[in-house]
């Protein structure tokens, strides 16, 4: 008798609790989501950039200063709790490339022999030009339409070879006064084999934004390659030559459409 009334009483209460778990879960996963937001900005973004090649040998190289520019569009889907979440997407005109380091073993320059006066040390720079379009996961906390908002993004871009050019006085099998320390010169007179770039940029910015006038951006962003510039099979002289920039941008925005919300600060 006590298990029949166990089980009965077990029956009940299972069949309210599923009933109350499938009531009330839905409500309660909808009133989780945040607040919703259909606001698109679009503008324009210019910066400057600094990039290496990670070759493997490893060529001695310094920072590489190029100019980077162009669209930005933006759409804003949702605020979640304190989180402002968007979607950036960029086409950008990038100066990427490299430029070298070259030293003797003492880590002085290395001069042509004749060059008494030591003003020409030898040099060489190496300017590739993208286009690249990064697609970007956006959150920002603080104020969205008046006053300031700190934001992080990251997400893949793919860059698609535009040209290439050398700045450089260096001549192949003439004689220098002092012996350069690196040996590995092959990429010197190898074009770019590899015509699309790929990899992972991300950063942080501060933002600016005004009703009457737009939003003002400030960011800092890294850059890393995931393609190379040269073949990496066993048979080619490179096993690594990945792109990695430092990128300082400002951007301008406007809305173009504005959720409608009073509340929205």
């Amino acid at each position: 008798m006590m298990g029949y009334i166990y089980n009965k009483v077990y029956g009940v209460v299972r069949r309210t609790f599923l009933f109350c778990l499938f009531t009330f879960l839905p409500s309660t996963m909808m009133a989780q989501v945040g607040e919703y937001r259909t606001d698109f900005a679009v503008g324009v973004n210019g910066g400057y950039l600094m990039n290496k090649i990670a070759f493997v040998p490893e060529v001695p190289q310094k920072y590489y200063g190029g100019l980077t520019g162009g669209l930005t569009l933006r759409y804003t889907c949702e605020k979640y709790f304190k989180s402002i979440c968007a979607i950036v997407a960029e086409v950008n005109y990038a100066q990427m490339g490299w430029e070298e380091d070259i030293l003797d073993m003492d880590d002085q320059p290395v001069y042509y022999y004749g060059d008494d006066d030591k003003t020409n040390p030898l040099y060489y720079k190496r300017r590739i030009n993208y286009f690249q379009i990064p697609l970007m996961a956006r959150l920002g906390w603080g104020r969205e339409r008046k006053g300031f908002q700190a934001f992080f993004q990251i997400g893949p871009q793919i860059g698609f070879y535009s040209s290439e050019s050398t700045d450089t006085n260096v001549e192949q099998g003439k004689n220098t006064q002092n012996q350069r320390a690196s040996y590995i010169v092959a990429q010197e007179t190898m074009p770019v084999e590899k015509k699309m770039d790929y990899g992972i940029t991300g950063g942080v910015g501060l933002e600016f934004s005004h009703p009457k006038v737009g939003h003002f951006l400030l960011e800092g962003r890294y850059y890393f390659g995931l393609g190379n510039i040269y073949g990496n099979t066993k048979q080619d002289y490179f096993a690594r030559s990945n792109h990695g920039a430092i990128i300082i941008k400002m951007s301008y925005l406007f809305d173009i459409i504005r959720t409608k919300n009073d509340k929205i600060k």
